[in-house]
């Protein structure tokens, strides 16, 4: 047991841990910078453009 923790740490202390936190935080904030884009630039003036059309009998 005291061989996995000490594995672990070498592990941690690498940087390779703390590399891979920095890019999942780094992409979620991406990800949601990217969706509020999309909501709320792309997609409005689809809306207003769209306004009233039934897309589901277009086929």
């Amino acid at each position: 047991m005291k061989n996995l923790f000490k594995e672990f740490k070498n592990f941690a202390v690498k940087g390779n841990m703390i590399d891979m936190a920095i890019g999942i935080v780094i992409g979620t904030a991406f990800n949601n910078v990217v969706n509020a884009l999309v909501k709320k630039i792309v997609m409005t003036p689809l809306y207003v453009l769209t306004d009233g059309v039934n897309l589901a009998n277009k086929k």
